[in-house]
């Protein structure tokens, strides 16, 4: 398993309190909630980053 980095979180009570709901609901931790949370924004990302055209490149439309 790849090594983790841990750091400082600072977030609003409210966030916190619906986070740990939101967590308990899919028997996650806190942290592990956060971190699918991440993972699953970072994947769909790159995922509309891929598929989006090069801001660099000519497209076809404006040749």
């Amino acid at each position: 398993m790849a090594e983790k980095k841990a750091f400082v979180l600072r977030i609003a009570p409210e966030t916190l309190k619906e986070l740990e709901r939101w967590a308990q609901e899919e028997f996650r931790s806190v942290n592990g909630q956060i971190e699918f949370l991440l993972n699953d924004a970072l994947r769909k990302h790159r995922k509309r980053s891929a598929s989006e055209p090069d801001e660099n490149q000519p497209s076809a439309t404006d040749e």
